[in-house]
């Protein structure tokens, strides 16, 4: 394998991270709102926080659905196109 072959699959990194970081925050901000209001409250349910958690996550992968993964299916378009050439 050639290092440009190796320097294009590093870009599965950078998709990686820009298809991940988006929900990872969203649940993030929403766990540390539910927290507060839990603690304010004095709400000791477990499942809360999970099931926003995963509304929220759902939420923004359906909102943001062009936008995220639309660079990974170029990449694996991409991937698929020059697979001949990174296995000689």
């Amino acid at each position: 394998m050639s290092s440009e072959i190796a320097v294009n699959l590093g870009g599965a990194l950078t998709i990686f991270l820009a298809l991940v970081l988006p929900p990872l925050g969203a649940a993030l901000g929403a766990g540390l709102l539910v927290a507060v209001a839990q603690a304010a409250t004095q709400i000791q349910d477990q499942n809360l926080p999970q099931t926003v958690k995963l509304l929220v996550v759902v939420a923004v992968f359906g909102a943001m659905a062009g936008a995220l993964f639309g660079p990974l299916i170029e990449y694996t378009e991409t991937i698929y196109g020059n697979f001949p050439s990174m296995v000689r």
